[in-house]
């Protein structure tokens, strides 16, 4: 079986169940370009490592077809799929220097000795640790250790690499700075690279498309900046970002734009995403950084009354909760740059946002 598109990894109507019953992931349809950052992210559960162990290998499909190149690896032994992993543990080998640990990958494919002590030092100059190579695992830092770890995927000059949670035994700076590291080095080298993660942020610095699963179903397939600015579901716009949620009823339709009744706070225009029609339930999403304190009056065509609950100064942006309507979890964002915003606890202000900012989405 070979693939007749351009696609380097396809997924094709791929399933897994462990009992025979539940099904892990579900009629998987997937294909990832030649050189594309793809990010799998969602919550714990919703298929996404399961996903990658079976392009790994480690997991076979119970149903449906993966394709790697154009050709089916379905049954493909892990070893001979040419594929370099990295996992979140680094699973260095402790009684090994690191070149010795770069080395093993290279002596499982028989090249010589020049080869070998060129590539470890292209794989250990390109994580930036050329002066380690006589080291020992255990004595290095966790950034190093995944740092070796990363090299030794890389050394052997696979076309597709695959990382499950590299970064999540690392401090939260490490990580950031690991972060783009790993977009560094992929943007050089041009390999594909397949990440898992449930950290959103990670998710949206490094990927150029990301799958977000749940339930073992992708529920939006997109670029970091489209899954952000426009979601498809009131799942991927709660689990991509903050954002504020209002459930009501549709009450009109107007081509692409619906009004929306809110208990307690009144009508709201909204874009029409994904709703059933008039007198069906929706939730409303709102980005906070979308939404401005006191507008001009008449600027804008959502504006309603609310009082300041909170305000917290987090140095680049200023976090006002607010109460609107009984609704106490409304939370407005501000960059610093705009200056600190002069309100208190306790004033009653407006607040306004634009149609095309509030997305009418399903009700789950």
């Amino acid at each position: 079986m070979s693939s007749t598109n351009d696609a380097f990894v396809e997924f094709s109507g791929v399933q897994k169940t462990y009992d025979g019953e539940a099904l892990v992931v579900k009629n998987l349809n997937l294909e990832v370009a030649r050189g594309e950052f793809l990010t799998m992210l969602g919550p714990s559960g919703s298929g996404k490592t399961t996903t990658l162990m079976m392009l790994a290998g480690f997991e076979a499909p119970t149903h449906g077809s993966i394709l790697l190149g154009g050709r089916a690896i379905d049954n493909m032994p892990p070893h001979k799929r040419d594929i370099g992993m990295v996992f979140q543990n680094y699973a260095l080998f402790p009684h090994m220097t690191v070149e010795e640990n770069l080395a093993f990958p290279l002596r499982v494919r028989k090249l010589g000795k020049a080869d070998t002590h060129a590539r470890i030092k292209r794989a250990l100059d390109m994580v930036r640790l050329g002066a380690y190579g006589g080291r020992r695992p255990g004595q290095l830092s966790g950034g190093q250790q995944q740092r070796v770890a990363l090299a030794r995927a890389l050394v052997f000059g696979p076309k597709l690499v695959l990382m499950d949670e590299p970064l999540g035994a690392l401090d939260k700076q490490l990580r950031e700075h690991m972060q783009l590291e790993i977009k560094r080095i992929h943007e050089n080298l041009g390999v594909t690279i397949v990440y898992v993660t449930h950290d959103q942020v990670e998710a949206l610095t490094m990927s150029d498309r990301i799958a977000v699963f749940n339930e073992g179903v992708i529920q939006q397939l997109a670029a970091p900046v489209e899954l952000y600015e426009r979601p498809q579901s009131a799942f991927v716009a709660q689990f991509i970002g903050e954002n504020n949620r209002l459930r009501g009823k549709v009450v009109a339709m107007n081509g692409a734009d619906c009004k929306v009744e809110i208990p307690g706070v009144g009508n709201v225009h909204a874009l029409a995403v994904k709703v059933e029609g008039v007198g069906q339930p929706t939730v409303l999403s709102l980005r906070p950084e979308r939404v401005r304190l006191n507008p001009t009056p008449g600027s804008l065509p959502n504006v309603f009354s609310a009082q300041v609950a909170e305000v917290i100064y987090l140095g680049d942006h200023v976090r006002t909760r607010l109460s609107v309507c009984g609704h106490d979890d409304f939370v407005v964002k501000l960059p610093s740059s705009e200056g600190v915003v002069q309100v208190e606890p306790g004033a009653a202000i407006t607040i306004g946002w634009n149609t095309e900012d509030c997305r009418a989405l399903d009700a789950p």
